[in-house]
């Protein structure tokens, strides 16, 4: 038997019952659907966090606590004085303590949002702009003033229809004056609202707000990028400095560039991305056990045509080729429908969710060429039955 006679054949046999077709190749259709959106939606998430992440400037340092719950942290403003005044890279350095989900009060309300206690060079190391009043400025640091800039949301939270600049707000027992509204800036690659955070003057929050004498980061911008390698290994050495540690002593902080953030964040997406894809694959699985299902019933309800088949000079193998290109052939067509449907989804995610989504033409491939192992794994058995059946008791099925 040819290979077009073959397809037209199986081709008929699927076309007799269309339903059952469809409904056998369903498992096959979400299983293609989902993996090709899932890595979609995760590929297009890690591309959206590491271009936020490099929107911010790729010559960026940052210098952490070390992890760990036995971890002491002993970053002071005195290690931001020591950089500044020996490093030979740094264009610009801020200290950093952070208030997650603080309530805020003021104007027409109150507001839950992200404190952050910031020196003057901070706006020019994470690039903020300023759309109303003016930044933090060293006059506010050096006197722990109460001063605050507030991001468009925490302003159309709490100053909605009013000009925020000069107005009052009061986080925990202090009360700031506002002295700048911050140009909007949209959402993270990790979906965070960045425009929801309100920043006063470092000595400020950790005096007043925090009452704390340690740092939760120090971040800094280096003058140029390719003087990143050195700037980070200088640094390193100024703070091990700073902190008198020996040559035997391992380092109590860590010092990371944005290069290595981008990474880090790119491989937990993408072990994200895997995790789902794997799960969806699942259904490719379960959608191969409802073809055999339906294989082996349509082998029992056409044994007697099997039967005439065989006595009128078909071999074994024919009959075997006939069943596991039928199979093949659910398995192919599931598998273009799920790719069509994952091309809709895909599309409607990014225009009405406005989710991003990247689909790779590789996964699409790989996720065609499953399709059609799981028809040959999974048809193989019910197709090598319908081949070992003997003529006689075939025929003389009821």
């Amino acid at each position: 038997m040819s290979f077009i006679k073959l397809a037209k054949t199986s081709l008929r046999s699927i076309l007799r019952n269309k339903m059952r077709s469809l409904l056998t190749s369903l498992g096959i259709i979400i299983g293609v659907c989902s993996v090709i959106v899932m890595v979609a939606v995760g590929q297009g998430s890690q591309k959206q966090v590491a271009d936020n992440i490099a929107s911010m400037g790729t010559n960026l340092l940052m210098v952490m606590p070390p992890r760990g719950p036995d971890a002491a942290n002993r970053i002071t403003l005195a290690d931001i004085e020591k950089i500044r005044d020996e490093s030979s890279y740094i264009e610009a350095i801020s200290g950093s303590v952070r208030m997650q989900e603080t309530e805020v009060v003021g104007g027409s309300g109150n507001w839950e949002t992200t404190v952050q206690g910031v020196q003057p060079d901070y706006s020019t190391i994470k690039r903020w702009a300023i759309s109303e009043g003016e930044w933090i400025t060293s006059a506010d640091e050096a006197s722990r003033a109460k001063a605050a800039v507030i991001g468009s949301t925490v302003a159309a939270k709490l100053f909605e229809g009013q000009d925020p600049v000069g107005k009052q707000l009061r986080i925990g027992a202090t009360v700031f004056s506002v002295v700048g509204v911050l140009e909007p800036k949209g959402s993270s690659g990790m979906g965070d609202d960045q425009d929801d955070v309100v920043f006063v003057p470092l000595s400020t929050a950790m005096a007043r707000l925090q009452k704390t004498k340690h740092l939760q980061s120090i971040e800094m911008s280096v003058t140029r990028e390719d003087q990143m390698d050195a700037a980070q290994a200088e640094v390193t050495a100024v703070l091990r400095e700073s902190h008198r540690l020996s040559p035997s002593d391992e380092n109590d902080f860590d010092v990371m560039n944005q290069a290595e953030i981008i990474k880090t964040a790119s491989a937990s997406a993408s072990t994200l991305t895997t995790l789902l894809a794997a799960i969806a694959g699942v259904s490719l699985i379960v959608g191969g056990i409802g073809i055999m299902n339906i294989m082996l019933v349509s082998v029992t309800e056409r044994t007697r045509e099997i039967g005439i088949r065989m006595a009128v000079g078909a071999r074994s193998r024919d009959i075997l080729l006939q069943f596991l290109s039928e199979s093949i052939l659910l398995s192919l067509f599931g598998g273009a429908l799920g790719i069509a449907f994952a091309f809709i989804i895909v599309k409607a995610l990014g225009s009405f969710a406005g989710i991003p989504a990247i689909i790779d033409p590789l996964i699409v491939a790989l996720s065609a060429g499953f399709a059609a192992v799981v028809g040959i794994f999974f048809g193989y058995y019910p197709a090598r039955k319908a081949s070992r059946l003997y003529p006689i008791e075939a025929l003389r099925f009821e």
